[in-house]
């Protein structure tokens, strides 16, 4: 089997997947940049707004925690190369958590500042950016885990968590590669996953990205 997949040989879509989630850090800055000179549809009274986008965003980026608690700073690679196969965790009942909470991550922060059309906007658009991304992972996991990872695709959504988790039957031996974004552990072999110390640190540009995100909504509330 190999482990990637050459641009040479792949179908366009592809072929974005890999460079979108090689330049990935990047796609959200014209996110953030409509977040703050969009000004047309913005709500008078957003409290409502500000209370579920606040709540989204804080559901997102607790995804976010407990997968990267599974799986470490490999959620930070921007390598091709393929860790261990993860099922377990949050990735036990949906296959893309990181993907998922970052899309509540960014509505949440449109809502907060009152564009609840430019909530749905980013929504849209960062589903169809991390399906393409997806369609390029799971062509590298198939082509290196064949049956085992079939199965667990089989059996956990995409997307739509669901509600109780999926087991694997036989596991397969874990590996120390460095791994794509969807790398996880193997059921059994790391139960508590990494520490909390660990996590925030590894997380630590995301945690701070929400801080001055918030403080900058907060600052242009004030003025």
């Amino acid at each position: 089997m190999t482990s990637g997949i050459s641009d040479q040989t792949s179908p366009d879509s592809t072929k974005l997947g890999g460079w979108l989630f090689r330049h990935r850090t990047a796609v959200p800055v014209p996110f953030a940049l409509l977040l703050i000179l969009v000004r047309v549809g913005r709500a008078s009274f957003p409290w409502t707004l500000v209370l579920g986008g606040v709540v989204l965003t804080l559901a997102g980026e607790a995804l976010r925690l407990a997968a990267v608690r599974r799986i470490g700073v490999i959620s930070r690679t921007r390598s091709e190369r393929l860790g261990p196969l993860v099922t377990g965790g949050p990735f036990a009942h949906v296959r893309n958590p990181l993907y998922v909470g970052n899309v509540l991550i960014w509505t949440g922060f449109a809502a907060t500042a009152g564009l609840p059309l430019l909530a749905l906007l980013f929504a849209i658009l960062l589903t169809l950016e991390y399906h393409a991304i997806v369609q390029w992972e799971e062509k590298l996991l198939a082509s290196k885990y064949g049956d085992s990872y079939d199965a667990y695709r089989a059996a956990v959504p995409r997307w739509i968590p669901r509600l109780s988790a999926w087991h694997q039957v036989a596991p397969i031996p874990r590996q120390s590669v460095p791994g794509t974004e969807n790398s996880t552990s193997v059921p059994g072999t790391d139960l508590d996953g990494f520490s909390w110390r660990e996590t925030l640190f590894s997380e630590r540009g995301t945690l701070l990205a929400i801080a001055a995100g918030y403080f900058l909504l907060w600052l242009m509330a004030r003025f």
